[in-house]
């Protein structure tokens, strides 16, 4: 029954079990029930509940939490999240009790504290390095749940991450000025990293327009109203302590070009038509200019005519202009993203600028002579094109036509020698100049010339010096003057005057009679002093005289001989055989001395040429052989003195042929060869030998060692029994010299001894005057097929043995014993 009511209501009436299911009860309301049995006679008391039953769903304890993760790992600290169970066990969740257990133990220890409702936790005060797992249960009214799974295990330490970046922009952006633009992104890491912008490797800094944005997870890098200057490489740098990221992404602010570059230049203008030219804008906006736009105006009107608008040179023709208007030009620059402000040019009138050159001044004339003189002019105004020629005429003074005087072009010089005048005749000249235009008018004619050489005396002769004397004469030697005179020198008057004197006498009477720069003065007195002077003479006259500086007294002069050799009279001289030596050296002295050439202390070779001069001598074998080697002097000599010189002179050749060539140690397939140097080595080490063999049957010879550097060889390969002829030279640097070779062949066998003694030698019969004697073969041959035995006997008691005779066989009957 409820518990407000006071009816009973049967529930079953057949139970024979000792429990009974209620059903249809309301939830929420309190009830009574009683109980009874029955049996065959009849039903007994009801037993009654002592106290109302409120109908609700059973209560329990809570399932198990879900979902325990690790959310954060320290070297002293652990953080858990966990999800509530699935189902709290027909009561509210009062508490959650989280638990760990170091690993190797064997019990779990509560670690949260009274009353935790929250679903997180850190667990604080751990030790580094220590490896825990935890669970967690929940509670409710009736007790603690069932604990949830285990965590893996989980050791105390600093949690690390190397970072990330993901980008939300391209390497390439293109932005237009004035527009906004951000580069975002995300990035992770532990520990946090840090966030660095650069732009073109400099660190971006916030301003007005420039804002900086980054939070835990993600990046961020705004710029307002971009300018130009904000194009650049920008790179974005994540970096913690495991390592860094880059982002990079190139931005190209880009804007209409700047103007192009003035002035605008003025190439050409003719009375129809004009070339520009300009120079591109500083500025291309960050986009390649694809046309320029050219416009003309007449500076009498306001209208602007379109010249082309399809140009990328920087150069344009404007034609259709009228003649002696002025005009204006103003060019625009575009690219993708626009046209520039204009460049406008200054006014320019339509006409043609060039013309001929002008008429140059007055030449100069200078430098004449019987046959040329050169002309100078300076150069004019060119008319607006260059100069390309200059045009130069001459005439007789008396004649009325000009005459070219080359064909040729004259340019750039400002200045021509003209060749061919008529001696004694006298010229004018006159230039024009010439450009692509044509020739402009000549220049007045210049001051009359006559075509003649200018002539003055001579300056004085240089140096002049006695340079040998005797007891009757000096001689004398100068140089020709420094000037000439601008006439040809025709000779020299030598002049000398005793000291003491007043007087010049003169050596020569004319000048033509000394035309050389020098001069025996002769009829001199022996033991005076006498001083001496020359004079050049041209046409014009005599110079200024010139003075030998000293006084000379006349004596016979004596100087002891003196050699200045001749690099060929170094030390020692090589000379290669078949060439040409040269021994020459300079002899000096007073009388000029003796000269003789010795070789060895002997006269030198009949083969020898030597020449004596004044000044030296010189000793000359043509193909020198090595003979011609030794040492070889110069003497020189004279009542003053002597001198000798030595050189050693040594004639490369080839060396001579080896000596003593012996062969030993002949085998059948080999022979030993040894020899000695060559006595001559032809004055050049010996590089190597060259070995050769020949079969006595053949004619050619075959190199067998060609590089070896020792005096033995081994021949290898020989045909055992054929007989072989064996030769060697020695080579150096300038050749092979002469072979050597055996005197007789030898054959190439095996060496030959006596075979070794017969062996095992007894009787196997006996008579009165024979015995039967048998024996085996020796142990070795000797090298060759035995071919018999020698059978001996000797009487017992005698000295001497006597010979039976050679038997091929191994037995044998001596007999007559």
């Amino acid at each position: 029954r409820e518990s407000d009511h006071r009816a009973w209501t049967p529930v079953s009436y057949t139970v024979t079990r000792q429990n009974a299911t209620v059903q249809g009860l309301t939830e929420g309301k309190a009830y009574f029930f009683r109980i009874a049995a029955e049996n065959i006679i009849g039903m007994g008391p009801f037993t009654e509940t002592t106290k109302e039953i409120v109908i609700r769903d059973p209560i329990t304890v809570p399932d198990r939490p879900e979902d325990l993760e690790v959310k954060a790992v320290t070297k002293n600290s652990v953080t858990l999240t966990w999800n509530p169970p699935k189902y709290n066990g027909g009561s509210d969740i009062t508490m959650y009790v989280l638990e760990s257990r170091l690993i190797g133990k064997e019990k779990f220890h509560k670690v949260t504290k009274e009353k935790m409702l929250d679903r997180k936790y850190t667990v604080e005060g751990l030790k580094e390095g220590d490896t825990y797992e935890y669970r967690v249960s929940a509670c409710n009214i009736v007790g603690q749940g069932k604990p949830s799974f285990c965590t893996k295990p989980i050791t105390c330490k600093d949690e690390i991450a190397p970072p990330s970046l993901d980008l939300d922009f391209r390497d390439k952006l293109i932005v237009r000025v004035g527009e906004a633009f951000s580069l975002t992104g995300r990035y992770s890491g532990k520990p946090a990293p840090k966030v660095t912008w650069l732009k073109d490797d400099i660190v971006v800094k916030e301003d007005d327009r420039t804002k900086i944005k980054t939070t835990p997870t993600t990046l961020c890098l705004g710029i307002l109203k971009s300018v130009r200057e904000d194009s650049g490489k920008y790179c974005v740098t994540v970096e913690n302590s495991t390592g860094s990221r880059k982002g990079f992404c190139q931005v190209n602010v880009v804007d209409r070009p700047s103007p192009p570059v003035g002035p605008v230049i003025f190439d050409e203008v003719h009375k129809d038509h004009m070339v520009v030219s300009w120079k591109p804008p500083l500025d291309d906006g960050g986009s390649e200019i694809t046309n320029y736009i050219v416009e003309k105006k007449d500076t009498h009107r306001d209208l602007w005519m379109p010249v082309t608008s399809a140009t990328v040179k920087t150069t344009c023709k404007i034609p259709k202009l009228l003649e002696g208007r002025e005009y204006q030009i103003r060019i625009y620059a575009e690219n993708l993203y626009g046209i520039s402000d204009p460049l406008i040019s200054d006014e320019m009138k339509a006409k043609d600028r060039f013309r001929v050159p002008d008429a140059p001044e007055q030449p100069i004339i200078k430098d004449v002579t019987k046959d040329s003189a050169v002309v100078v002019w300076n150069k004019p105004y060119d008319g607006g094109k260059p100069i390309t020629n200059y045009i130069v005429e001459k005439k007789e003074t008396m004649a009325t036509r000009w005459v070219r005087v080359t064909k040729d072009p004259i340019f750039p010089s400002t200045q021509f020698k003209v060749p061919d005048l008529l001696e004694g005749c006298q010229y004018e000249f006159r230039v024009s100049a010439e450009n692509e235009i044509g020739v402009g008018d000549p220049s007045p004619p210049s001051k009359p010339i006559f075509a003649r050489d200018p002539i003055a005396k001579p300056s004085p002769p240089v140096n002049p010096e006695a340079v040998d004397k005797t007891k009757n004469s000096v001689d004398l030697s100068w140089q020709p003057p420094r000037h000439d005179g601008n006439g040809k020198i025709i000779g020299y008057l030598v002049e000398y005057q005793k000291v003491g004197d007043e007087e010049w006498k003169k050596a020569n009477l004319t000048a033509d009679s000394c035309p050389e720069t020098k001069y025996k003065v002769t009829g001199l007195t022996e033991g005076l002093t006498y001083k001496f002077r020359v004079k050049a003479v041209n046409a014009a006259g005599e110079s200024e005289p010139a003075y030998v500086p000293d006084p000379v007294e006349v004596k016979d002069r004596l100087e002891p001989p003196e050699l200045i050799l001749d690099a060929n009279m170094a030390r020692e001289q090589h000379v290669k055989a078949g060439d040409t030596l040269r021994l020459s050296a300079v002899i000096k002295g007073v009388p000029f001395p003796k000269v003789s050439w010795k070789k060895e202390d002997h006269e030198v070779s009949p083969k020898a040429d030597i020449e004596v001069t004044g000044v030296g001598s010189k000793l000359e074998i043509r193909n020198t052989v090595h003979e011609d080697g030794g040492i070889y002097s110069l003497t020189v000599e004279n009542p003053a003195g002597s001198k000798t010189v030595s050189v050693k002179v040594i004639v490369l050749d080839k060396p001579g042929p080896p000596r003593n060539l012996q062969i030993s140690e002949v085998r059948s397939d080999s022979c030993y060869l040894t020899w000695m140097e060559p006595e001559d080595d032809g004055g050049s080490v010996i590089t190597n030998y060259v070995v050769e063999r020949k079969d006595v049957a053949s004619a050619q010879w075959v190199a067998i060692s060609s590089s070896s550097k020792k005096r033995s060889h081994m021949a290898k390969y020989l045909m055992e029994g054929t007989q072989y002829l064996f030769r060697v030279a020695a080579e150096n640097q300038f050749g092979r010299g002469p072979y050597v070779e055996t005197l007789k062949p030898i054959k190439a066998i095996d060496p030959l001894h006596p075979p070794g003694p017969p062996k095992n030698l007894h009787h196997v019969d006996v008579d009165k005057t024979e015995v039967s004697l048998v024996w085996n073969r020796p142990d070795r041959d000797g090298g060759a097929e035995i071919t018999g035995y020698l059978v001996e006997y000797q009487e017992d008691g005698a000295d001497e043995w006597t010979k039976f005779q050679t038997i091929p066989m191994l037995d044998c009957v001596v007999t007559g014993l």
